[in-house]
């Protein structure tokens, strides 16, 4: 947003400018599961992502683990995702009613206002697109993965401070708007549903020979029988593409159903592995392992997008034989029917999820005539392109949706969605109070006497808006396992 030119009794300020101090969290190493209600547990960057406080995104202290209640969490605190993905860095959240022993973690932020700041106003201007802007663009770190925002770059976030009153007046007007929005959105996201429900049931028709009402009859063969099932290229230092390189598919390129080539590795191949690993027009490649039991052997058809393209070895390739379509195949591959059945047989007793060649070829696939896999291929295909759709029109209005909801966000923290009260308190005369709470807060605590503690006790949080009262990570913090 810009602020060159600001409506009657507004102020131009940065983030810094508005707040008493900001508090970072304390690491330590957590238990794997949830804390139970009696226990203290740190929060997950995830209970900040999705715009609502998620109490249950969180990790169990171990316990007889000394912990500061000072970085409890408490209703009313406005927390901020110091460590995310670029999508979610900097993602505010205003907590509302919550349990009881949650404490802030190394990648939380809790931002503390004056007084004279409405909270519910600061989480809409967090969450704003100029502020989002702000913070994608001083977020820093390589991968998309885990992006990074200081304390003091957040500090300097530009911004325009409307008068308290007006304040509430855009907090209440905007909460108007955008749970219509909410509304709408929810319902688009259920349709979105339906529409992968209706596709998967199209799936298992065309598993169970029996899509559109037709009947087909198809005895069980192992994939063994009835295609070639081959592993790919470990991807190692000696393949570093010099001389004889070749386009390189990993798992990031393989969907279900579909393929993403928009960023295709190349690889080195020597003397006779071009003939070997070659991909050919009607392979399905299949995912051999995933995280997720979900994703767990997720399958595309190779079209000959690429020339002389190979795959790496954490993909497997499925060769059908004259007994298969290629098309025939990736569907029934992947229907709940056949996803079941590879998720049974990947299972592991580290509770992993891993196919390999052994356990793809001993899946059992329905194998109909041709003349009926060409039939029910048709048929799939008209329903896919019906669903398909929907689902851009279902797009287009989500969309709309998040246009419209930038474009409110925009007009009322420009002061350009209500009108202005002239006999409201100029903001100019807050942000002075502000500053002399902020005094004042600092000089209480500097004069304050520190409880003796053990080291690995969490270190009281500091006010800071200079450089001497900047909250510092513990430097005997011990690094959190936090689950992205």
């Amino acid at each position: 947003m810009s602020t060159t030119e600001l409506p009657p009794g507004w102020e131009k300020a940065c983030l810094g400018d508005v707040l008493l101090r900001v508090e970072a969290g304390k690491s330590f190493t957590c238990e794997p599961r949830q804390a139970r209600p009696d226990e203290w547990g740190i929060i997950k960057v995830s209970a900040m992502t999705w715009g609502q406080f998620d109490e249950g995104e969180n990790k169990a202290v171990p316990e007889g683990r000394e912990v500061n209640p000072a970085y409890e969490i408490q209703a009313g605190d406005i927390l901020v995702s110091r460590a995310n993905t670029r999508s979610y860095v900097g993602a505010p959240v205003l907590v509302g009613n919550t349990r009881p022993r949650l404490l802030l973690s190394d990648k939380s932020l809790r931002l503390v206002p004056g007084e004279s700041i409405n909270k519910r106003w600061l989480v809409h201007f967090l969450s704003s697109p100029a502020a989002r802007d702000f913070v994608s663009e001083t977020a820093t770190g390589t991968k998309d993965s885990m992006r990074n925002i200081s304390q003091q770059a957040l500090l300097k976030m530009p911004m325009a401070v409307p008068p308290l009153a007006e304040q509430l007046r855009i907090a209440d007007v905007l909460e108007d708007y955008l749970s219509r929005l909410d509304v709408a959105e929810a319902s688009i996201r259920r349709s979105v549903r339906r529409s992968d429900h209706a596709w998967a049931s199209v799936l298992n028709s065309v598993a169970r020979g029996d899509l559109n009402g037709r009947t087909v009859h198809a005895g069980l063969r192992l994939v063994s029988e009835v295609a070639v099932v081959g592993g790919g290229i470990q991807k190692q230092q000696k393949r570093r593409p010099v001389r004889n390189t070749f386009p390189f598919l990993r798992v990031a390129n393989v969907a279900r159903g579909k393929l993403d080539l928009d960023e295709i590795h190349q690889i080195e191949l020597f003397d006779g592995e071009l003939e070997r690993y070659q991909l050919e027009r009607g392979d399905l490649l299949v995912v051999e392992g995933n995280g997720s039991p979900d994703q767990i052997g997720r399958a595309a058809t190779w079209r000959g997008e690429i020339s002389h393209a190979v795959h790496q070895n954490h993909l497997i390739r499925v060769r059908p034989s004259e007994e298969l379509l290629p098309r025939y195949l990736e569907l029934i591959w992947n229907s709940p029917l056949v996803i079941d059945q590879l998720r049974e047989v990947s299972r592991s007793t580290s509770g992993l999820y891993t196919l390999s060649t052994a356990k793809v070829k001993s899946v059992k696939i329905p194998v109909p005539s041709l003349a009926d896999q060409e039939s029910l291929v048709d048929d799939a295909d008209i329903w896919e392109t019906r669903i398909n759709a929907a689902r851009v029109v279902l797009q287009s209005a989500a969309a709309r949706s998040r246009h419209l909801r930038n474009s409110v966000l925009n007009k009322a923290l420009a002061g350009a969605l209500i009108p202005q009260d002239p006999q409201d308190e100029p903001a100019s005369t807050l942000l002075e109070r502000i500053e002399i709470e902020r005094a004042k807060g600092v000089k209480r605590r500097s004069n304050r006497t520190p409880r003796p503690r053990r080291a690995a006790a969490a270190v009281a949080a500091e006010p800071y808006l200079t450089p001497s009262v900047i909250t510092p990570i513990p430097s005997d913090a011990i690094q959190q396992e936090f689950e992205l």
